[in-house]
C-alpha cells in the first residue's frame, strides 16, 4: 500500500504521482488534498497518511508539500515512520534512504522537482529496498529506543 497526502502546493503533483502509481501496479490511497484549495493546511492530510503508516510500517508515503520540509516535520512526529525529504539534484538521495534509514514515507518538495525528477524518486524509493545491513538495523533500533523511551 501507498499512502499520498498533500496540500494545495503538492496537489497537481500528488495526482500525476497517483496516475503513475496505478499505472505501475500500486494500491494506493489518496488521503488528501482531494481538490485545489489555496488555504488549506498541510498537517490535516499529512497526519493521516503518517498515521496510517505508523499503524502500518511495512507500507509507504508519499507526502508532498512547496518544500516537503514541514511535511517530514508531521510525518516524523508518528512512531514507527521514518520520513525523509527530496527537492532535487542527487537522485540516489530517496534509494539511500531505503537502503540505509528503511525510510518509509518520501516527502517530495513539489516547488523544487519537475514531474519528471519526481516520478523518477517516487520509482526508486518503492523499488529500493533495505539492506537490513547490521550497523543499518543497529541505528533503526536506537532511534526506536530514542521514540519509545519519550
Amino acid at each position: 500500500m501507498v499512502y499520498l497526502g498533500t496540500d494545495h502546493a503538492g496537489f497537481e503533483l500528488k495526482e500525476k504521482i497517483k496516475g503513475f502509481l496505478k499505472e505501475q501496479g500500486y494500491e494506493t490511497e489518496d488521503f488528501g488534498a482531494h481538490s485545489l484549495d489555496l488555504e488549506d493546511d498541510y498537517p490535516d492530510f499529512i497526519s493521516k497518511a503518517a498515521e496510517a503508516v505508523s499503524k502500518n510500517p511495512e507500507s509507504k508515503a508519499i507526502i508532498l508539500g512547496g518544500s516537503g520540509q514541514g511535511e517530514a516535520i508531521v510525518a516524523n512526529k508518528y512512531p514507527n515512520v521514518r520520513a525523509v525529504v527530496y527537492y532535487g539534484r542527487a537522485q540516489q538521495i530517496p534509494a539511500l534512504a531505503r537502503q540505509h534509514n528503511d525510510a518509509n514515507i518520501l516527502s517530495l518538495g513539489a516547488r523544487f522537482l519537475t514531474e519528471e525528477e519526481a516520478l523518477e524518486a517516487v520509482g526508486l524509493f518503492l523499488q529500493t529496498p533495505f539492506t537490513k545491513e547490521a550497523r543499518h538495523v543497529r541505528r533503526i533500533e536506537k532511534i526506536e529506543h530514542i521514540e519509545q523511551s519519550r
